[in-house]
């Protein structure tokens, strides 16, 4: 691997690297730097924790002159507000001998202190789309002036459902722009994103999506229900020296709220997710990082932005629907060659997604046996309790004609055909109804078969 003194690179960045210990380059950084500080379009697929924030910040900053205007020159799209810090974070490490201006705008907090900083005058804007765009709507951010724009985790951005709100601001930014592209997947829906809007693009993919890193553990149990789960990890986690800094992922807001009453462990449980509050969030990451949380519970929906050392081990509570977001959780620990370890839980329901899992990494995961202190729960939760039919209304539902009924004349059977505007922009942006484990990959599936 090459050392960044061997690079293009000024020596106020190299001194900011320096002083956080960063000398050697890793590959995503070495593909990425030449063609981005070039201004081609770049296209980027590396898995998770390969250092791809620092692959496109370096030659950002590199190309990056003085300037005293007013409006911002960079955007930088990312899916979460926890990236949206950690990107502002990085980019003032690396700024520190250099005079740039760096605004972090996300939902959850007030708009018009954001608006109040822009106004200020910035050279990077760093956001999440729905609040870039609310802000784009506004007189005070004016996107007129981009040159460059960043979309990190496009993959993940897509399956939040983000796609229309990327267009919206596509139509506030000039055509003649550098458009830099970092996934850690490739799908369909971003192939489409690069065809659209990207011209004769560099594409560098340093590795399969699927290939785990060497130094993680992984292990897996079978268990039938929520609690049963959680009985097992009141055993599993007991082991603190083997199990001292712990990520839990969870299917869902209720489950992972459901989960932090449940455990019955010491050292602290923080919980995130989407419906906490930001300072909240921001909080529990603080708690997770300095260690007076020894346990993180958290929703897919920081699975990429969250950027911790030194975590112990991987928990994934429930198997994700879809392979590729097991290898984002796992990618958590066992980062800059430190071992790491990843349990994964599953149900017999789950079994096909861990199967489809072991599909992609082309390998298969130790399943170990459950420990007989460990207590098999009955309980169910509501969401794992069969639902009832009424059958009453199932009934009614099949309503009988009486004599009264008649069949429609011919001219009265006509519908009006007419899409309404929300209807059309649904049919062209094929919006999923809501955020989850890749929804629109599973559409397009279905469509395809």
């Amino acid at each position: 691997m090459s050392k960044f003194e061997d690079f293009k690179i000024k020596k106020q960045l190299l001194s900011a690297l320096k002083e956080q210990g960063i000398e050697t380059a890793t590959p995503i950084q070495e593909a990425a730097y030449s063609p981005i500080l070039a201004g081609n379009d770049f296209v980027g697929i590396a898995k998770t924790g390969t250092g791809k924030t620092l692959a496109y910040l370096l030659p950002l900053l590199q190309d990056l002159n003085y300037s005293d205007q007013y409006h911002p020159r960079v955007l930088i799209l990312v899916p979460t507000r926890e990236l949206v810090i950690q990107v502002v974070e990085e980019i003032n490490k690396l700024t520190e001998y250099i005079n740039v201006r760096t605004i972090g705008v996300y939902g959850g907090t007030n708009i018009n202190r954001q608006k109040d900083a822009i106004a200020h005058g910035c050279d990077i804007i760093v956001g999440t789309p729905r609040r870039l765009y609310d802000l784009a709507l506004t007189s005070v951010l004016n996107l007129g002036h981009i040159k460059k724009l960043v979309i990190d985790e496009v993959d993940i951005m897509l399956d939040f459902g983000y796609k229309t709100q990327l267009n919206n601001i596509f139509d506030y930014i000039k055509d003649k722009r550098q458009n830099i592209l970092f996934s850690a997947t490739m799908t369909s829906y971003v192939d489409d994103l690069i065809r659209e809007f990207l011209i004769n693009p560099v594409r560098k993919t340093i590795s399969i999506s699927g290939t785990p890193v060497d130094t993680i553990k992984q292990e897996s149990y079978q268990a039938p229900n929520f609690y049963s789960k959680a009985n097992l990890l009141n055993h599993i986690l007991a082991n603190q020296e083997e199990h001292s800094k712990v990520l839990i992922f969870i299917d869902s807001k209720a489950h992972a709220d459901r989960l932090a009453e449940t455990l019955e462990l010491d050292g602290g449980i923080s919980v995130i997710h989407s419906s906490k509050e930001q300072n909240h969030r921001i909080k529990s990451i603080e708690k997770f990082k300095t260690g007076e949380s020894r346990i993180l519970i958290a929703t897919d929906v920081i699975a990429r932005g969250i950027d911790i050392d030194d975590i112990s081990t991987v928990i994934s509570f429930n198997t994700p629907l879809y392979p590729e977001n097991y290898i984002h959780r796992i990618g958590r620990t066992g980062r800059a060659g430190q071992s790491g370890n990843s349990i994964l839980l599953f149900s017999e329901k789950e079994i096909e997604a861990k199967n489809a899992i072991e599909s992609l990494m082309q390998t298969s995961i130790h399943q170990n046996k459950l420990p007989e202190e460990v207590e098999l729960s009955t309980e169910l939760t509501p969401e794992e309790k069969p639902r009832p039919v009424d059958e009453e209304s199932t009934q009614s539902s099949l309503t009988k004609t009486g004599a009264s009924f008649h069949e429609k004349k011919e001219k009265n059977k006509k519908t009006n055909q007419k899409e309404s505007y929300q209807q059309q922009l649904k049919r062209k942006y094929k919006k999923p109804i809501k955020r989850g484990d890749k929804i629109q990959n599973k559409k397009s599936k279905k469509k395809r078969r």
